[in-house]
């Protein structure tokens, strides 16, 4: 189910609105949960490659609709509530909306691992690794 619905992520309703973000971070936000079956049935390169897919179809919708501005989609893993969440927001990746410590990912892989492994945080602040890619113009 977890792949099915990343996939949907992309053609989910979403609003680009450089002036709201509030508006953006309800609209654009989704969280994703697997069972432990699933969990065990997924790879971590099947599930990056489908947040590859949705990036790049979420980069696709936007140029059709002739947007122009900074967006990125981007994904992290919420280990307090165990769920993967995503977003896309006009911003460029340097600029999320992140209240807290984060840190830009270029491997999706470990944080995709963290889910699917059910790792918890270690103990301590620490950064929490987002992945980042730009869909926008």
């Amino acid at each position: 189910m977890l792949l099915t619905w990343i996939a949907e992520v992309a053609d989910e309703p979403l609003m680009l609105e450089p002036g709201d973000r509030p508006v953006e971070w309800a609209t654009n936000t989704w969280s994703l949960g697997a069972d432990d079956a699933d969990r065990r049935a997924l790879s971590v390169p099947e599930v990056v490659a489908a947040f590859e897919r949705t990036a790049a179809a979420i980069r696709l919708r936007l140029r059709e609709t002739g947007f122009t501005g900074p967006a990125t989609f981007y994904v992290w893993h919420d280990q307090q509530a165990g769920r993967l969440r995503c977003s896309t927001g006009s911003v460029p990746p340097d600029q999320l909306p992140f209240g807290g410590a984060h840190v830009l990912a270029d491997d999706l892989g470990p944080v995709v691992e963290g889910f699917l492994r059910n790792h918890q945080p270690p103990p301590g602040p620490a950064p929490l690794p987002v992945w980042a890619r730009s869909v926008g113009g």
